[in-house]
Order: C-alpha cells, then sequence, then structure tokens
C-alpha cells in the first residue's frame, strides 16, 4: 500500500471533519504562529480543490495564492480574508478571557 504525502492525508481529514479545521486554526491563532497557520490553510486549499479553485472563489490569481500561503508567506488581512471567505471561514475577534470585557481607557 503507498502511502499518501502528510499534506493530502491532512486535506482528506479536513474534508470530512470540517470542525477539526476550524479547531486547528483556532488553536493556532491563539498560540500566534503563522507558519503553522499557512501549513493548515495550505492543507484546507487542497481541501477545496486546489489552488485554482480557491483563487477563483476568492477573486484572486492563483500565483497570489501560491505566494500567500508559501512558507515565506505572509498574508495580508484582505488576501485572508478572501481565502478564508472562500472556504466558508472568517477571521473574529473575542476577548481572551469568555468573562473579561475589553478594559478601554478614557482619553485623557
Amino acid at each position: 500500500m503507498k502511502s499518501k504525502p502528510h499534506d493530502v492525508a491532512m486535506a482528506e481529514l479536513y474534508r470530512k471533519k470540517p470542525d477539526l479545521a476550524i479547531q486547528v486554526i483556532n488553536s493556532i491563532l491563539e498560540e500566534g504562529d503563522q507558519g503553522e497557520l499557512l501549513v493548515v490553510l495550505r492543507q484546507l486549499t487542497l481541501a477545496f480543490g486546489g489552488a485554482q479553485v480557491v483563487a477563483a472563489q476568492a477573486d484572486l490569481n492563483p500565483t497570489q495564492i501560491y505566494r500567500t500561503l508559501s512558507r515565506e508567506g505572509n498574508p495580508g488581512l484582505s488576501s485572508l480574508s478572501a481565502i478564508l471567505k472562500a472556504m466558508g471561514l472568517r477571521l473574529a475577534i473575542e476577548p481572551l478571557r469568555k468573562s473579561a470585557a475589553p478594559r478601554l481607557v478614557s482619553p485623557p
């Protein structure tokens, strides 16, 4: 039996269990590891049909998707948002602690 590359295996797992992808991404965002985030987004891109498909849905150039999600990639907010939207996802802001409201300071 021939083994699959890790990214392909993960893409298949995320296809079967989309909630797992969301949990993994949220965990990565909590830790702040951009490299890991790009790996998972590359795997999700495979799960959604590849860079060509995601690029078309995100209204981006496929080359831009490859560059944005590469190991050296540094996605801008607009590109990241477009890619996530093409995958049916979005970024959200929430307090660090569920019971804590943001501490706002009045101007002097």
